[in-house]
């Protein structure tokens, strides 16, 4: 079990457009879904993902692939240079914003929104219990008062410098009054 370099698997792999790996132990520590990004293959890849997303996103699997590594080690040693503090807390933000509830389906302009604010650093000080709260709250002010900037996103399937500007802006301004 979990060894993906078996013959059944390795074949399934082959003759499939990839598979999405999950975990037990990411299930248990509540992240949902409980996908391993390591081992999970995709021969789309990128090329089913927007611009949009591409553009927010795109550092993000490096990210996390590095914060699950250095917070396996992380536990065993409290000498942590300033970079590796800021990796730390970085994946923990962006693990909590990647938690989705069931049957909570988010409209792919919403997703880049959301993701904009937590791999553009904009929650890197907020406390990552408040996470979920941030992103309910955020996610009904955008449907609430941002339609244009959704709907440009949405439509052009980018974020152009005029876009992050109003997105950063956005963030920013929301953050500024949220009580967390």
């Amino acid at each position: 079990a979990g060894d993906v370099s078996a013959y059944i698997p390795t074949n399934v792999i082959s003759i499939t457009d990839g598979q999405i790996f999950l975990e037990t132990e990411l299930f248990y520590k509540g992240i949902r879904p409980a996908i391993n990004v390591g081992l999970s293959v995709s021969r789309v890849g990128s090329a089913a993902q927007t611009k949009a997303m591409k553009q927010v996103a795109g550092s993000m699997k490096l990210e996390l692939a590095q914060y699950r590594e250095v917070a396996a080690f992380a536990q065993f040693g409290s000498d942590l240079d300033a970079a590796t503090q800021q990796l730390l807390n970085r994946g923990v933000r962006l693990t909590e914003l990647l938690k989705q509830g069931q049957y909570v389906p988010m409209a792919i302009e919403e997703q880049v929104a959301v993701i904009y604010a937590g791999v553009r650093g904009h929650l890197d000080k907020l406390d990552p219990s408040k996470i979920t709260k941030f992103e309910k709250e955020f996610l009904a002010h955008i449907r609430a008062n941002e339609q244009t900037l959704l709907k440009t996103i949405r439509e052009e399937g980018q974020i152009s410098p005029d876009c992050e500007a109003k997105l950063k802006a956005l963030v920013q301004n929301f953050l500024s009054g949220f009580k967390a």
